[in-house]
């Protein structure tokens, strides 16, 4: 359970940091993927991450 528990953490913190990226590629001049297409894939990341990151802290309680 504990390797789960590691492996759910890393993908948490994989997907935010994802998140934080993509969010930071709006701001910058010259990336590809239209501004509206990287919103949608930072909110899906870092929402994700959000939710993995729950779901490995209520795992991790019991």
């Amino acid at each position: 359970m504990k390797s789960v528990i590691s492996l759910l953490f890393f993908l948490s913190v994989l997907s935010i940091a994802g998140g934080i990226w993509h969010a930071l590629a709006v701001k910058r001049p010259g990336f590809y993927p239209p501004k509206k297409v990287l919103k949608k894939r930072a909110a899906a990341l870092a929402g994700g991450g959000g939710i993995l990151l729950i779901v490995t802290i209520i795992l991790s309680s019991f």
